[in-house]
């Protein structure tokens, strides 16, 4: 059938273009020098925005490392809200100096609604403006000491936005939080670093960032409130013609899920996200490809397309002309065969991924070589588990739900 063929060579050539610009990608960041910015003065105020919903255990770690930055003290002020608390968030915080503004909502749940509170408490209190720009972290993350005088230098370079090296404090507790890691690393490493060296923008990825007055200004605070706010704040830069900077000398730690029940709540939420901004930025996105020849454009609608959709619908479609005999069942299992083994390559691939992900970022990795070896041999697991995630966000409703952390 047509639409059957029509299907196989619209995710044949999706798939080998998305393969083949991140191959680009890899061999680009490999035999190029990470992007360095020039000294600046540092003589910027920035805000540190954090969401934070029963966090008392870890926020501090990360307050404490925001105090301990060489960039001057008096010129960051943090801002905290205390999303829907019922621990001691909000007093740990203000007994460490900071500024915690409480939410409680229960209606409107997660980080971009969380946001949006603080920021608009924030400008009706008249104090916006005082600030040049805005960071946005999570209250699990810890900052290396050099965090923000390193972004102010990019900052003062000419971006508007800015994300940064993304690494976990937790990498070699197991298998589900190595997965995640190596994912982030490589995210950093081969495809953020890659984009800076095309010219094109970089991908905002959910902790780690900063945007400027302007861009808030134009925003009206924060406006974003899919469940994948940092992907929708990122679309919605691109479509304005912002381009997005990465920092790679701003090194941010964060703590990854260590059960497989957590991860898959969580990536569930981020596969609904994407499915989410793909139905109202895709078309946008499409349109500025075409019509600006923007290289950002054509990147993020590969990276938002809905391949799983597009693979559900292809089975769906084969099994119904199968059942009226419309094609034979003896093509649809050759079909089958052929994404099996291409699915076991992909696995291969994702093994290979890994390992060179730990060779070139091994001093960013803390484990040891013995777990290192084990991760990549786990990570075309925890890979191939985004298959039947994937497949879930197309019909589940996936709600914002807090990761528990260690502290």
């Amino acid at each position: 059938m047509v639409l059957l063929s029509i299907l196989d060579v619209l995710m044949a050539i999706l798939g080998i273009v998305s393969l083949g610009y991140q191959g680009v990608c890899i061999v680009a960041s490999l035999f190029h020098h990470k992007i360095t910015f020039p000294p600046a003065p540092m003589d910027k105020r920035y805000a540190v925005l954090i969401s934070a919903r029963n966090e008392e255990n870890v926020v501090p770690h990360l307050i404490d490392s925001i105090r301990a930055q060489t960039y001057p003290s008096d010129m960051v002020d943090i801002w905290l809200v205390a999303d829907n608390c019922t621990d001691n968030t909000a007093e740990v915080v203000r007994a460490k100096g900071c500024n915690v503004v409480e939410r409680h909502d229960t209606e409107h749940i997660g980080k971009g609604y969380a946001l949006t509170y603080l920021l608009n408490a924030m400008i009706s209190r008249g104090v916006s403006d005082d600030y040049d720009a805005y960071f946005v972290f999570d209250a699990d993350n810890r900052l290396d000491k050099h965090y923000i005088e390193e972004m102010n230098k990019a900052f003062q370079s000419g971006f508007r936005i800015l994300t940064s090296y993304r690494n976990s404090v937790n990498l070699s507790d197991n298998w589900v939080s190595s997965g995640s890691a190596l994912w982030f690393i490589r995210e950093s490493r081969f495809l953020n670093n890659s984009r800076m060296l095309f010219g094109s923008s970089c991908h905002v990825g959910g902790t780690g960032f900063m945007f400027s007055r302007e861009v808030m200004k134009r925003n009206n605070g924060w406006k974003f409130h899919l469940l994948t706010e940092d992907l929708e704040f990122t679309m919605d830069s691109v479509l304005h013609g912002d381009r997005i900077g990465y920092c790679g000398t701003a090194i941010l730690y964060d703590e990854q899920p260590v059960t497989f029940g957590q991860s898959w709540r969580q990536r569930l939420r981020w596969s609904k996200g994407f499915l989410q901004v793909f139905r109202y930025y895709g078309p946008q996105l499409i349109k500025r490809a075409v019509r600006e020849r923007d290289f950002s454009a054509v990147d993020f609608t590969l990276l938002i397309c809905p391949f799983t959709v597009l693979g559900a619908l292809r089975v769906v479609f084969g099994v119904c002309f199968a059942l009226f005999g419309f094609v034979s069942w003896a093509s649809q299992l050759n079909s089958l065969v052929s994404w099996i083994a291409g699915g076991v390559l992909g696995l291969l691939g994702m093994m290979a991924l890994a390992l060179l992900t730990i060779l070139a970022e091994r001093d960013q990795v803390g484990a040891t070589n013995k777990e290192l070896f084990a991760y990549v041999l786990s990570f075309p697991i925890y890979m191939a588990s985004y298959i039947p995630i994937s497949f879930q966000a197309i019909f589940s409703k996936a709600q914002w739900k807090p990761i528990a952390h260690k502290g």
